[in-house]
């Protein structure tokens, strides 16, 4: 069957979605596909910045699409914060743009049109795209006559970026190694791990006779993990994959303490599954011994609460701990990431995985930290059901 390329309408610079025969519906129809996919799915922040964007575009409200504005609006920022002082905008609006590429990359089948976001600016553009078949061997005959200069482009990208990369003094790439690295050191494949939540069930009351009652619940171990566990484990172990590095990704009960023991792990899920038990030994850890729930400072519960149970609906903030421990316990370095709620386990997850968010926090810590325990405690401000980027409230160096 002869491949199917895409190719790229032509309406011309600044021509609007009208003019180009592109409606509103159809490009709330490739909204919908694109927040959809598995490219977006792990991030409902990457989701709402980019509906609000393009939202705003087709309701004709480009001025307001401004980082300051954005940052208020969908990052729930106060109202005199400083853009200047505050990345979290522009670096998840970068990562937005990597999502996209990373969507139309794979020929999604059912496009019809492309959604960019251009660099430099936050007003999303919308292009018509075309299918066309050519023969296998015309598509052949096109590629030869290419590889030269393709050949020449990317040696002299190569050049380029090297050049980059041996001038920059402090690379962003580098935040990733230096916190991983130790995790790495043992050459042994890293367990990614998540562990069963506690579910309770009505199972006593069957005919439904008389009124639930407290002891007519009971416990179902074992048996059920929460989808924001599982999403952030999966968006880890994609990471080591694209670092190189060996990992096996565990999910429920899969994984056990004794198997912890000679390997090291990334533990990943609400601070109520097993591995609490890990992390109420360090400095900080998150306390729902009783109310209000929050994060406990060498036992003793600090002001970084919040005021309702984490799995209430109507939750605005969120705290969590990233602790990367090597554990007398496993005898092996042991990362644990884990919020009050999923909100914060999954801010947190997108803090050790976006090299630009990860260098901000890593400025914290003091010199030499990098061959020694750490933790970092981070807020997270939860807007429309989405948790934003994370700001680091604390650190802890032993």
């Amino acid at each position: 069957m002869p491949p199917v390329l895409y190719s790229l309408g032509a309406p011309g610079p600044g021509a609007s979605h009208a003019e180009s025969g592109i409606t509103d519906a159809l490009v709330r129809e490739e909204l919908d596909r694109v927040l959809a996919s598995h490219d977006f799915q792990s991030s409902k922040l990457c989701q709402s910045f980019l509906r609000y964007v393009v939202e705003n575009t087709l309701n004709g409200h480009t001025d307001s699409l401004k980082e300051r504005t954005i940052g208020i609006e969908v990052f729930g920022k106060p109202a005199l914060y400083d853009p200047s002082e505050d990345a979290g905008v522009r670096v998840k609006a970068g990562e937005v743009r990597k999502r996209l590429r990373s969507y139309y990359l794979s020929s999604p089948a059912d496009a019809q049109l492309l959604i960019d976001l251009p660099a430099g600016t936050y007003i999303p553009e919308f292009r018509r795209l075309k299918r066309e078949e050519q023969p296998i061997s015309t598509t052949k005959s096109w590629v030869r006559s290419r590889l030269f200069l393709t050949t020449s482009s990317v040696v002299l990208l190569g050049l380029l970026m090297s050049a980059f990369f041996w001038l920059r003094p402090h690379p962003v790439a580098d935040s990733l190694d230096q916190f991983w690295s130790p995790v790495f050191q043992s050459h042994k494949a890293v367990f990614v791990c998540t562990a069963p939540v506690p579910v309770y069930s009505d199972v006593r009351n069957t005919g439904g006779e008389h009124p639930t009652r407290v002891e007519d619940f009971v416990l179902i171990p074992n048996r059920f993990v929460a989808v924001s566990d599982v999403n952030s484990a999966t968006q880890i172990a994609e990471m080591f994959g694209r670092m190189g590095e060996p990992y096996r990704l565990r999910i429920g009960n899969d994984v056990s303490f004794r198997d912890l023991r000679t390997t090291p792990a990334v533990l990943v899920g609400f601070s109520y599954t097993q591995w609490h038990e890990i992390g109420e030994h360090f400095r900080y850890s998150i306390d729902l011994s009783h109310r209000p729930f929050g994060v406990s400072q060498d036992g003793a519960l600090t002001n970084w609460t919040i005021k309702t149970h984490p799995d209430d609906p109507e939750l605005n903030e969120d705290y969590a701990i990233v602790s990367r421990v090597f554990y007398p316990g496993t005898n092996s370095i042991i990362v644990e990431i884990t919020g009050i709620s999923h909100y914060g386990t999954e801010a947190a997850t997108d803090l050790v995985t976006n090299p630009a968010l990860l260098q901000e926090a890593l400025r914290r810590l003091p010199a030499g930290w990098q061959q020694k325990n750490v933790q970092i405690v981070l807020h997270v401000e939860v807007i429309s059901g989405s948790p934003s980027v994370p700001t680091v409230v604390a650190t802890h160096v032993w």
